[in-house]
């Protein structure tokens, strides 16, 4: 069996590419050492080395190149002609000859240049020869560069190539586009085909494997076609007819009776009657798809005369393959949606491809050359009794009850996939996890689970009269709010005995918002270990600043100057400095930093600034007996990191060791001599 692997195929690099990685391994393979004294020829074998080395990397990568890409007149047909439509093989055998001519060339320019080594006089002489040798070479290469490329792009699409056997049993369905190829497919076999409501959503082919009677089946799904001349059909199409051109399957032609795929049943049998001739020695089958919107028998009478006329045609293919194929159904229907019918189209395709290679090896020659090695055993009857095959009833009975409880769950069970459909789709509709526990009682299913805590069991502990509980202990908090409310209403009337009516609902409103204040306050202190710090001046909400208490004592309708006068010299008074002597050694007034006029603040003397502690002076809680045994620790721990610091090490476990340098340019130089020790 003639399996074709294209993910095996070397990289191509590009020209730039290819070149440095030739040089590289010149430099790091060959001697690197050189001096005048030498005699001349160690000096032309030091440098004829070094071409013919280069001359022999380049030489087995293209050739790697060219025994890698398939030759399209070696492989099968079906690969070949796919390869001519996805590529244009004229294109592909030109880039290959173009590789090919620059690896003669390479040797050529190699052989020349190696012939006038052979008479240089001088260390200059043979280097320039040298030099002159590789430029040649990385100049042809560099001509090929389009090619290169071009052929990295081919590798990388063959290797996205199905994996197609074409001597093996082969299945092949084809159509109009959106007809159920795919859907099929997906049902038949593992394949994991996109399917769209909309045409060309298949845009190259798709395999797929199903068993039948303990043997593989390779089911192919085509693009499909559309009814037009052969010029005119783009390449997803020709990748269709190739395979319907070139590989023995049995072919599944699939017809849209319900007119959903956009086209009528007079236009796909005319698609019919135009491929018919790919048809010819092949297993063919009509299948009339989508019977769940338009069953078979409500066709019309011509559209029902259009898919008779296919049956005919149908019939006359098997007529020619001969023997008891020609008896079986060409025209059978299904429903992918309600999976109707479509165990029974695998089957027959099935069948009737196994059918037809059997009878084709018995008409070989191969079959007379293994006749002699048979030998078909068959009894001699004792006497006149016939001896049918005898099973059990009670095998039969049980037999006959497991088909009809695998039925009927099949017919009761829904599967999640159909759950979610029914109950708004993705997104929408939540699988329970629960229903398939084995509890006692159904309705625990949906129970919340109790929870654990300190290794006990949380449900253990819980109080039946607990509710009870509950509701008196919510009578005594709504008492005791009660007493709180008149409480600070008592407040409130002493406080505000002397205000009018305005005044006391702004002094109750303060209130409240000052209560609100200091809960806000309490939930941001429990909670500022787990908060990031936020430096001031990135602190967006800027809750309470004095142009924010202005704005909400102006709500409440009072007057937020006197309050605002007070807050600011109140956060002034921290700021305000001594007095001071002037340079005369008089006392001046105290004048506030903050002062808006420019001229006051630069004529104001320097604040004296509290002086920082002495390096060595000794914090209570430190943990350090005295200043020198301070300042000794100081010096120890700076010493410590010293060299961390120095080989730039983030902390103690930075283990990074940085490769700044290949090894072959941190390494120095080397003289003639053998290579193994790198």
């Amino acid at each position: 069996m003639v399996q074709y692997n294209f993910k095996k195929m070397t990289v191509v690099p590009t020209g730039k590419d290819f070149i440095d990685i030739i040089l590289s391994r010149t430099q790091r393979q060959t001697p690197t050492v050189v001096h005048k004294g030498y005699a001349i020829a160690r000096l032309r074998q030091f440098y004829m080395r070094k071409v013919k080395y280069t001359q022999q990397n380049f030489h087995e990568k293209l050739s790697t190149i060219i025994d890698d890409f398939p030759r399209l007149d070696d492989i099968h047909p079906f690969y070949g002609d796919l390869l001519h439509v996805l590529y244009n093989k004229d294109h592909y055998k030109l880039a290959l000859g173009q590789i090919n001519t620059a690896r003669n060339l390479i040797s050529k320019v190699s052989k020349d240049y190696i012939k006038l080594l052979k008479f240089g006089d001088s260390l200059y002489r043979c280097k320039t020869l040298k030099v002159a040798a590789l430029g040649r070479m990385c100049t042809i290469v560099k001509r090929i560069g389009p090619s290169l490329a071009y052929l990295e792009q081919v590798r990388q699409h063959m290797a996205r190539l199905p994996s197609i056997d074409p001597n093996t049993r082969t299945i092949l369905i084809c159509g109009y586009p959106n007809v159920g190829k795919s859907s099929f497919i997906n049902k038949i076999t593992r394949a994991d085909v996109d399917v769209q409501p909309y045409a060309f959503t298949t845009k190259s082919l798709f395999v797929g494997h199903t068993d039948y009677k303990y043997l593989r089946y390779q089911v192919i799904d085509t693009p499909g076609i559309l009814d037009r001349p052969f010029e005119d059909r783009n390449i997803i199409e020709m990748c269709s007819i190739t395979a319907l051109a070139h590989l023995r399957a049995a072919v599944l032609f699939f017809l849209d009776v319900s007119g959903s795929c956009g086209y009528t049943v007079a236009q796909q049998a005319a698609l019919f009657h135009s491929i018919k001739s790919l048809f010819m020695n092949k297993p063919l089958i009509i299948v009339c798809n989508k019977i769940d919107l338009h069953p078979l028998e409500a066709l019309s009478e011509e559209d029902m005369k259009l898919v008779m006329e296919m049956k005919a045609e149908a019939a006359k293919t098997l007529m020619v393959e001969g023997g008891e194929a020609g008896a079986q159904e060409v025209l059978l229907s299904m429903s992918t949606l309600t999976e109707d019918g479509v165990i029974a189209v695998k089957n027959s395709a099935c069948e009737r491809l196994l059918n037809q290679r059997v009878e084709m090896k018995m008409k070989s020659k191969k079959i007379n050359d293994c006749l002699n090695r048979f030998h078909v055993a068959i009894p001699k009857p004792r006497d006149g009794k016939e001896r049918p095959a005898c099973i059990p009833q009670v095998v039969l009975d049980a037999r006959a009850k497991e088909e009809a409880r695998q039925q009927l769950q099949k017919e009761k069970r829904k599967l999640e996939r159909d759950l979610e459909e029914e109950n708004g789709g993705a997104g929408v509709y939540s699988a329970s996890l629960r229903k398939h526990y084995l509890l006692a009682d159904e309705d625990w299913k949906e129970d919340v689970m109790p929870e654990i805590l300190d290794g006990h069991n949380v449900y253990d502990f819980v109080d039946q009269d607990i509710l009870e509980r509950l509701e008196e202990l919510e009578r005594e908090e709504g008492l005791r709010l009660e007493n709180e409310a008149e409480d600070e209403a008592l407040e409130m009337d002493e406080d505000a005995r002397d205000l009018s009516p305005e005044e006391r609902d702004a002094l109750a409103e303060i209130k409240k918002k000052k209560a609100i204040l200091i809960q806000a306050h309490r939930i941001k202190k429990s909670t500022a270990e787990s908060r990031p710090t936020v430096p001031r001046k990135f602190d967006k909400d800027r809750s309470f600043t004095s142009n924010r208490m202005g704005r909400t004592l102006s709500n409440l309708g009072l007057d937020p100057s006197a309050a605002m006068n007070r807050a600011r010299s109140k956060s002034r008074v921290g700021r305000k400095r001594e007095r001071s002597l002037s340079r005369d050694g008089d006392k001046v007034a105290d004048m506030d930093v903050d002062q808006p006029n420019k001229k006051l603040r630069l004529r104001s003397v320097s604040r004296s600034r509290s002086r920082s502690r002495p390096p060595g002076e000794v914090i209570p809680g430190e943990g350090f007996r005295d200043s020198a045994q301070k300042v000794k620790a100081v010096k120890l721990s700076k010493k410590a990191v010293k060299v961390r610091n120095k080989a730039a090490r983030r902390g103690e476990a930075d283990r990074v060791i940085p490769n700044l340098k290949p090894k072959h340019l941190f390494s120095g130089k080397r003289s003639i001599g053998k290579t193994t020790r790198r």
